[in-house]
């Protein structure tokens, strides 16, 4: 009975401890964001700051922008990047937490300048979009092919976006591309110089459509700045969907601080969208991760005002680590006590096949020299059933067998009284 108490301690302590393995979180994640300074490393900032409330490091990792980002996703060098619509990422090497705000494609121009309000009448410009391994640089040559330019109408160069305005201003380019936020950091000089103007394009709809992964999106009248009316007038402009991705086997529970965070940061109205238009599902581009989906579509559960955030996360995944057990090894447990009843009853009934072949025997005429043979192993088998040392609760067994093999041993006498009666 002790072992088998011993056992069912054993299996609960070490189902304990893989559950509390698979449930407890990493307690840092690295993030991939834009440069030092650009709009994404702000986001990433504001992640990190709430991801610390549950004692997560978040380690931010600056890079040239989105294409940077989507190949250390890829490689699993990090293990979250904020990801420009558009950008693709390899199949099965990543999954999206949510779309989480817009960025319009803005194209800045020095004021009063004769750049064509028609993308395909561009020529001989000097064009700066962004560096080499950002969102920008990689949009801009979708846009360039939407609107059937050559590579060779117009030079094009490779400004960071902090230096880019101030190129501009410098004439050392005709046009500064920007993908981004409105609020963006660098841009704030831009729209407080009178000598620098965005310029609205023509044909959006038309453009959008070949740019699938766009939408339009309005900047109402002095949605940068009333004191200047910037815009003076609403303007729509090409809008690319920023999301926030994952490797696939990201832990949920972090999955779940980071979707709660992204519910908390993008769900109210920007300049550009409405509120709660972001987290979103949509539009992302990318397969969903399930567990961002369910928080995003239907909200936290109940648990998680009760229980602890990484386990509130994976209430779901507990129950299904849990069900193996209700139905494999509470029945399992339920079944040792019979199985160990069994075995005890079998050091005895062992012996059955013996004393039947006995009593078999007895039922045929035997000399004096083959009854004693027989109450001899009688003897011995008793004295074995004797010695099996079993717990109290299953000798009942062995004095059973004990009797029958006296009520044997009696026959035999008898057989054997039998058998000297003729020579007295």
């Amino acid at each position: 009975m002790r072992w088998w108490l011993g056992t069912t301690t054993v299996i609960f302590l070490l189902t304990l401890g893989v559950v509390l393995v698979l449930l407890l979180p990493p307690k840092s994640l690295v993030l991939a964001a834009g440069p030092e300074n650009g709009a994404y490393a702000r986001v990433a900032l504001q992640y990190k700051e709430i991801l610390a409330r549950d004692n997560i490091a978040v380690h931010i990792k600056h890079t040239n922008g989105s294409v940077d980002n989507a190949g250390l996703l890829e490689s699993g060098e990090v293990d979250v990047a904020l990801l420009q619509g558009g950008i693709p990422v390899g199949k099965h090497t990543a999954e999206a937490i949510a779309g989480l705000f817009f960025e319009p494609m803005l194209f800045l121009v020095r004021a009063h300048s004769d750049v064509p309000r028609n993308p395909a009448h561009w020529n001989g410009l000097r064009i700066t979009a962004g560096q080499q391994g950002s969102g920008t640089a990689a949009a801009f040559q979708d846009f360039i092919e939407a609107v059937e330019l050559s590579p060779t109408d117009n030079t094009q160069l490779s400004f960071a976006y902090s230096d880019a305005v101030e190129a501009l201003r410098e004439d050392l380019v005709d046009m500064a591309v920007f993908v981004t936020t409105v609020d963006a950091p660098y841009l704030e000089q831009a729209f407080n110089a009178p000598d620098l103007a965005f310029l609205p394009l023509t044909y959006l709809d038309a453009i959008s459509r070949r740019l699938d992964y766009t939408t339009i999106a309005t900047v109402p009248t002095g949605a940068i700045s009333l004191r200047r009316s910037i815009p003076p007038t609403p303007q729509k402009v090409l809008a690319l969907e920023t999301r926030l991705a994952m490797v696939p086997d990201l832990h949920p529970a972090l999955i779940n601080r980071l979707t709660m965070a992204a519910k908390e940061l993008h769900a109210s109205r920007d300049i550009i969208t409405g509120r709660h238009a972001f987290p979103t599902v949509q539009g992302t581009g990318m397969e969903m991760n399930s567990v961002a989906r369910e928080l995003i579509q239907n909200g936290p559960s109940t648990w998680h005002g009760l229980l602890p955030y990484w386990m509130a996360a994976q209430v779901n995944r507990l129950l299904l680590l849990i069900l193996p057990i209700l139905f494999i090894v509470v029945p399992l447990l339920r079944l040792l006590p019979a199985l160990y009843a069994y075995f005890m009853g079998w050091r005895v009934w062992q012996h059955y096949p013996l004393i039947r072949q006995i009593e078999d025997e007895l039922a045929t005429h035997q000399d004096a020299k083959a009854l004693a043979a027989m109450d001899r192993n009688l003897i011995e088998m008793d004295e074995r059933i004797a010695n099996l040392g079993l717990p109290a609760a299953y000798r009942q067994a062995a004095y059973h067998a004990r009797m029958h093999i006296d009520l044997v041993r009696k026959r035999i006498r008898d057989r054997q009284n039998l058998e000297t009666k003729p020579s007295e």
